[in-house]
C-alpha cells in the first residue's frame, strides 16, 4: 500500500473523523482510523460501533490497500509536520513509513480485517434539506436533551416527518423545544425516529455550507450525506412522548421582549443565587418586567425591562438556566412569551418555527 496525499488536506480529513474516537476503549482498533486507498483517493473511516463516519481525500495512489493507524497520533503527526506533501509506504504487516520534507517516521498500525464493518440498513424514509437549515435547527433546540440515561428515549433528538413537514424535538421531562422547517423534499411519507444527541451533533459540527444534506431513516439506523462526509448512526428504540400534548391549547396573556437585553438582565439577576435548585423570579406590570433573584448565601438583586404588557399583574418563577438557554442559542431579535398563570406550562416563540415549553417552578 503507497500513496502519496497532501498534507494539510489529510490533516482536514483526519480532524471531520477523529471527533468521535473516545480516549477509554477497551479496543484498540476502535482508537484508529481505517484508510482505504483506492483510485485518487483516500477513504477515511473510524467508529465507536454507535456513529460511523466517513470521509474522503483526493490522493496519489501508487498500491491500493487498506490499513489502520492510530488516529490521533497520526493526526498529531500530520499536523507537525510543514512540506506540502506526505508519501505513505505500508507493508503487510501495516507498518506505516511516512515521509514529509525531512521527516521520516515510522507508525505501527492493526490489521483491517476485524475493523467492524457498516451495517446495510433499508431506507424508509429520506430529507433533503439545506446544511445551514439543518444546522440551526439542531443548534435551537439541542441543549433541552436529557442526561439521564433512566429515560433513553430523552437522551435523544426525536425527528418527526408529517405532512411534508419536518420536526426536531427534544425534551429532559421539564422542558422542551422544538423546531419546524419545511425540507427541499421528503420521500417515504410520514414517521419518527429518535437520533442519539452525540450523532446530532456530530453532523452539526460537520456542517459548513449550504448545500444539500441528506438524511436516510431506516428502522435501526439512519444516514447523514453531506459534502464530503457520511454519519450513520444507531437509533435509540422506544417510543417518545406526544410532544404535541404538552402545548397549552391557548393562552391569557403574552408580551414580546428583546432577545439580547432580556438576556443580559437574566444572567446578571441569576448571579444572586446559589445552588441548582435556585429560582429567578419574573413579574410583568404597567409595561415593565422586574427580574429578581435572591439567596441567603450571596444576596439579592433586581433590575427591569421595559415591554408592551398591559395585561393584570403577573409572577413566575423558573430555573434561570432553563430560563437563558432557547436565548442563547437563536439567531432571533425578539422573543414572545405566552403565559397562563404562575403554574402552567408557559411558551417561549423565537424566529420562525421555533417553540419552547418550560414549567415554572412552584414557590415553597
Amino acid at each position: 500500500m503507497k500513496f502519496s496525499v497532501d498534507r494539510v488536506k489529510l490533516q482536514k480529513a483526519l480532524q471531520r473523523v477523529g471527533n468521535i474516537i473516545g480516549s477509554r476503549s477497551m479496543l484498540p482498533l476502535l482508537g484508529n482510523v481505517m484508510i482505504k486507498a483506492g483510485e485518487n483517493s483516500l477513504e477515511l473511516t473510524t467508529t465507536d460501533f454507535e456513529l460511523r463516519l466517513v470521509t474522503t481525500v483526493e490522493a496519489e495512489v501508487e498500491t491500493a490497500g487498506v490499513t489502520t493507524l492510530p488516529a490521533k497520533k497520526l493526526s498529531s503527526l500530520i499536523g507537525s509536520f510543514s512540506a506540502e506533501k506526505v508519501d505513505f509506504d505500508i507493508n503487510e504487516n501495516d507498518l506505516a513509513k511516512i515521509t514529509c520534507g525531512t521527516a521520516k517516521f515510522t507508525l505501527l498500525g492493526l490489521s483491517a480485517a476485524d475493523f467492524p464493518e457498516e451495517l446495510a440498513f433499508k431506507t424508509e424514509h429520506e430529507v433533503r434539506i439545506k446544511e445551514s437549515v439543518f444546522k440551526r435547527m439542531v443548534g435551537s433546540i439541542s441543549y433541552a436533551v436529557s442526561v439521564d440515561d433512566s429515560r433513553k428515549v430523552l437522551t435523544g433528538v426525536l425527528l418527526s416527518l408529517r405532512d411534508n413537514g419536518m420536526t426536531l424535538v427534544a425534551t429532559d421531562g421539564k422542558r422542551m423545544a422544538m423546531q419546524e422547517s419545511g425540507p427541499e423534499s421528503i420521500t417515504g411519507g410520514d414517521g419518527d425516529a429518535i437520533i442519539p444527541l452525540k450523532a446530532m451533533s456530530e453532523i452539526r459540527r460537520q456542517l459548513d455550507g449550504d448545500e444539500l444534506l441528506t438524511i436516510e431513516v431506516g428502522e435501526k439506523f439512519c444516514r447523514f450525506t453531506c459534502a464530503g462526509v457520511v454519519l450513520t448512526s444507531k437509533l435509540i428504540e422506544g417510543a417518545y412522548p406526544n410532544y404535541r400534548q404538552v402545548v397549552p391549547g391557548s393562552f391569557a396573556n403574552e408580551v414580546e421582549l428583546p432577545v439580547a437585553a432580556l438576556l443580559a438582565k437574566i444572567e446578571t439577576v441569576a448571579l444572586m443565587i446559589a445552588g441548582a435548585n435556585s429560582s429567578i423570579i419574573l413579574r410583568f406590570a404597567d409595561n415593565q418586567l422586574q427580574l429578581q433573584a435572591s439567596s441567603a448565601e450571596v444576596g439579592e438583586g433586581s433590575d427591569l425591562l421595559e415591554t408592551s404588557y398591559e395585561g393584570d399583574a403577573f409572577e413566575v418563577s423558573f430555573n434561570p438556566v432553563f430560563l437563558a438557554d432557547p436565548l442563547r442559542n437563536t439567531d432571533a431579535d425578539m422573543v414572545r412569551f405566552k403565559l397562563n398563570d404562575p403554574l402552567s406550562p408557559v411558551a417561549i416563540e423565537a424566529g420562525e418555527g421555533f417553540l419552547y415549553i418550560i414549567m415554572p417552578i412552584r414557590k415553597k
